[in-house]
């Protein structure tokens, strides 16, 4: 019994010594970069996670509509929508100076898009008019919050739309969330604690599917490495500030175990190239962390 101690003990303290080596690799990549980055990693058959700057309040952008569509699909779940139900979508509904691959293929709207189409839109490509069209549907950002709020997940506030944060530079902080929070709603929602299966397949096949951050958590991880993941990008205001770049997701390792990572960099006055490969970096080196512990 008390090699067996002993045993569990000396393991206990690699695996502490090997966190904090990560810890260590992500530091140096944040370190002196003009900007606040908060960094959350959770094992999903685990129960081991660590952060840094993970309690900070940082703004979401696109990532809110992970939140978004879940909430939708609680809906669904609840028999109130189906995902073959169609939504008219009106030319008024498109609007113009946003990111909208929606728009581009129906610019003059007065089409009929069945739910899924519009989830798929909204969280695969990040359309931020398909966004505002659920919101709608549901009845505004207050349900996303209580639903989310009913599954016990904390430290985050959505309370404004895309049109509203367009805007307002400043309301993107009012759509905030901590990384470790974002890391434990994306662990609820794996093991099937936000959604039924069925949803929670269909939302995961989404996020496999998202064309958008190529050049965030997925750049340097091996060719077809199945990552879920949602990002969301503020661009800069006139003063050359970043609000957010942020990517966020689910990761399958090659022995079919799963982390969730989340990487917010806030208020950067670095270029975007740079925004983005701190969050490639930091993506990278987790995994190679999680890939010799898996070994």
């Amino acid at each position: 019994m008390k090699n067996l101690t002993f045993l569990f003990i000396c393991i206990s303290a690699f695996a502490f010594s090997q966190q904090s080596v990560l810890k260590q690799e992500i530091e140096s990549i944040i370190k002196e970069k003009n900007a606040t980055v908060g960094v959350s990693v959770s094992e999903i058959e685990k129960n081991s996670k660590f952060d840094i700057n993970g309690e900070k309040k940082l703004p979401m952008q696109s990532v809110f509509k992970f939140h978004i569509a879940a909430a939708v699909l609680d809906l669904v779940d609840k028999g109130k929508f189906s995902l073959d139900q169609k939504v008219i979508v009106k030319k008024s509904d498109l609007l113009e100076n946003t990111w909208s691959p929606l728009r581009e293929k129906y610019p003059n709207g007065g089409v009929w898009l069945s739910l899924d189409e519009i989830i798929k839109y909204t969280v695969a490509q990040s359309d931020n008019n398909g966004c505002d069209i659920l919101l709608r549907l549901i009845g505004g950002t207050e349900n996303v919050q209580k639903f989310m709020e009913s599954k016990r997940i904390k430290g985050f506030q959505i309370k404004f739309n895309e049109e509203e944060m367009h805007k307002d530079w400043n309301a993107q902080y009012e759509n905030y969330s901590t990384t470790n929070s974002i890391t434990d709603v994306l662990k609820k929602f794996y093991k099937g604690k936000l959604l039924s299966k069925k949803s929670t397949d269909f939302l995961m096949n989404t996020m496999l599917g998202t064309t958008t951050g190529a050049n965030k958590l997925v750049e340097q991880l091996p060719k077809n490495t199945p990552v879920a993941h949602k990002t969301g990008a503020s661009g800069k205001n006139k003063d050359g500030l970043t609000g957010a770049e942020n990517d966020m997701g689910i990761v399958t390792l090659p022995n079919g175990k799963h982390y969730a990572i989340a990487v917010f960099v806030s208020n950067s006055m670095e270029t975007e190239a740079v925004n983005c490969k701190i969050i490639s970096d930091v993506s990278k080196v987790v995994w190679d962390y999680f890939n010799i512990q898996s070994k």
